[in-house]
């Protein structure tokens, strides 16, 4: 025999609203996001090498730890120059756009 769910179910609670880390810092000018941008982007790269390095030379660094801070450098590279392409297309955009 089933058992009947009660009408009186208590809501569930409201989800955590997503917050992203630049999102507590106030904005700055776009050469100062780019800027960070790409210093990211080159820490990341830098960190990847120096793992591989390490890796190599058998200081201690494991595979899958090599493995996963070049997939990290890869994926930040590949997200910024997506980034980068959609501003040049914007301003290609705007360019072309008649006064």
């Amino acid at each position: 025999m089933p058992v009947p769910i009660p009408s009186s179910v208590p809501p569930l609670p409201a989800p955590d609203p997503v917050r992203l880390p630049s999102a507590s810092r106030p904005a700055g000018s776009f050469a100062d996001v780019l800027a960070g941008a790409v210093r990211e982007v080159e820490n990341f790269g830098q960190s990847a090498n120096q793992s591989v390095e390490q890796f190599l030379t058998g200081d201690g660094e494991e595979l899958h730890t090599t493995a996963l801070a070049v997939q990290r450098a890869e994926l930040a590279f590949d997200l910024f120059l997506q980034a980068r392409n959609k501003v040049v297309q914007a301003y290609q955009e705007i360019m072309r756009m008649q006064m």
